[in-house]
């Protein structure tokens, strides 16, 4: 086996390797302690908290038409990272990254609910894809700024949806150096067709505590194709519920009809009360009862619906009355 050099001599020296991963460390430290960076780190909790952009001026700024200071902090972190990557053996930049060789993402901070990211759109990848066939919507708000190349977007209007689909209104837009906008993601959707070379970009991203599910729907005729959890909590949540299911714990299935009953995402209220009547059809069956014969409750009618679905396939359910505790 050939082994470069380099490796050999991490090999033989670790000290080599703490040494590099040193050497990174400090260079990320240097950038964040920068007074342009400095101030838009410390204003990222407030907006975590709930603050207007506005009323965080260093962050503001960098999402303002013609300021030019999300070109400065993302090329202070590109100038620092890359020195420290010349001196550095096999060094690595250590902030959470992503590429699937259309769309990177690269971390520059966080605060609760809030990140600010490098993002990068590949034009080469980009063309080998097919066209986007659906869009999604998220519990979020976005700002961007493009800092480098120009595309060819499109903006997607959520205008009208109900429980299976939604309407849109769609205009195209042309992105350049400079081009500066922001976005409730509930509502509008933003999707890249066509880049010339790379298109890269300063991004802030909000997403709500307690946000809605994700949802898309199919372009062609506004139906909606799948829906996912909002928030990690939920996401977790779901995830064990599956796994209890597929363990075929009904001890479980008591927990879950409480979980259906309660206040809560509807997303995850209708999965725990799929895999409580998976799990035990009497208790299951009960609480899709309770929750169709409940006047406010959101799932109410699609409770009653698959309540008579059940009873037509399964008439001895009818027989089932109310819990008695």
């Amino acid at each position: 086996m050939n082994i470069h050099p380099v490796l050999r001599a991490l090999g033989a020296d670790p000290a080599l390797l703490r040494n590099s991963l040193e050497t990174m460390r400090r260079s990320a430290a240097r950038w964040r302690e920068r007074d342009e960076v400095a101030g838009v780190l410390a204003q990222m909790e407030g907006f975590a908290a709930g603050l207007a952009i506005e009323e965080c001026p260093a962050l503001a700024a960098l999402f303002r038409q013609g300021d030019c200071a999300a070109r400065e902090l993302a090329l202070g972190f590109v100038a620092e990272t890359a020195a420290a990557l010349a001196n550095a053996s096999l060094g690595y930049v250590g902030a959470p990254h992503f590429a699937d060789g259309v769309l990177s993402t690269l971390l520059l901070a966080r605060s609760g609910n809030v990140t600010l990211s490098l993002v990068a759109v590949d034009g080469a990848g980009l063309s080998e894809m097919p066209a986007p066939v659906t869009v999604d919507f998220s519990d979020c708000e976005i700002w961007s700024h493009v800092l480098s190349g120009t595309a060819r977007a499109e903006q997607v209007e959520r205008i009208g949806c109900d429980g299976n689909g939604a309407a849109f209104d769609r205009r195209m837009l042309r992105l350049g150096p400079g081009t500066v906008f922001n976005r409730d993601a509930r509502r509008f959707a933003l999707l890249v067709h066509e880049v010339e070379g790379s298109l890269v970009s300063l991004r802030l991203q909000r997403r709500r505590a307690a946000a809605a599910p994700t949802r898309e729907y199919a372009l062609a005729d506004g139906t909606m194709v799948h829906q996912a959890a909002g928030n990690a909590r939920d996401s977790r949540s779901e995830l064990m519920m599956a796994l209890l299911g597929r363990m075929e714990r009904a001890d479980a299935a008591p927990l879950l009809a409480e979980l259906a009953r309660e206040a809560g995402a509807a997303a995850l209220r209708w999965q725990a009360l799929r895999e409580c009547l998976a799990l035990d059809t009497l208790t299951g069956f009960r609480t899709l009862s309770a929750v169709a014969d409940t006047v406010d409750d959101e799932l109410a009618a699609p409770a009653r619906a698959l309540r008579a679905r059940l009873v037509k396939t399964h008439p001895r359910l009818a027989e089932i009355g109310p819990c008695q505790a």
